[in-house]
């Protein structure tokens, strides 16, 4: 997926240690019975920060 001109995606780490937001996801992927194929893209959702800016041309 790429983003429209004039749209700005910033994706940075939590400011949270990256070793304690792992050692949660993998936690509640077991306690939930839950695939990989779901549980790995939602630690990144956790672990990871993303922002969506929209640019304005000026005119």
């Amino acid at each position: 997926m790429v983003p429209r001109a004039g749209v700005i995606v910033d994706i940075r780490p939590r400011d949270l240690p990256l070793a304690l937001i792992g050692t949660a996801g993998c936690a509640l992927a077991l306690w939930a019975d839950a695939p990989a194929e779901i549980a790995v893209p939602v630690a990144l959702l956790i672990a990871l920060d993303f922002r969506v800016r929209r640019r304005r041309r000026r005119t």
